[in-house]
């Protein structure tokens, strides 16, 4: 079955910028391990690993079922419902966040005691 037919993925959603949309704008501490981008609408939200965990968050509030990496060399696809992953779909680039973009990141955001802050 072609990704553009799977429910919870849409083939045509760009990414909603180069970080986590609710740690940029003040919800929680403002930084995050890895980012995760919503395969149906583009959000990219903080991992599960991340202090927030927004991209589960919002995958679960908006009812989008399919998270993927927005992470280099990553290309897996999680659904949060059914707890599986899926390999080899593709979405429109960008597909990672930009390389001069640290992981963890922001930049300037993350604290020292960073590994103490996850879950």
């Amino acid at each position: 079955m072609a990704h553009d037919q799977i429910p919870g993925i849409d083939p045509t959603a760009v990414p909603s910028g180069d970080g986590c949309v609710e740690c940029l704008t003040g919800d929680g501490p403002g930084w995050w391990l890895h980012l995760r981008r919503c395969a149906e609408c583009g959000h990219i939200g903080c991992c599960d690993s991340s202090p927030s965990q927004h991209g589960t968050k919002h995958a679960r509030k908006a009812g989008h079922p399919f998270l993927t990496s927005f992470e280099p060399g990553e290309d897996w696809f999680w659904n949060i419902e059914t707890q599986e992953y899926y390999e080899g779909l593709q979405l429109p680039p960008p597909t990672e966040h930009p390389a001069s973009q640290p992981t963890p990141g922001p930049r300037g955001k993350v604290p020292a005691d960073w590994q103490e802050h996850l879950h």
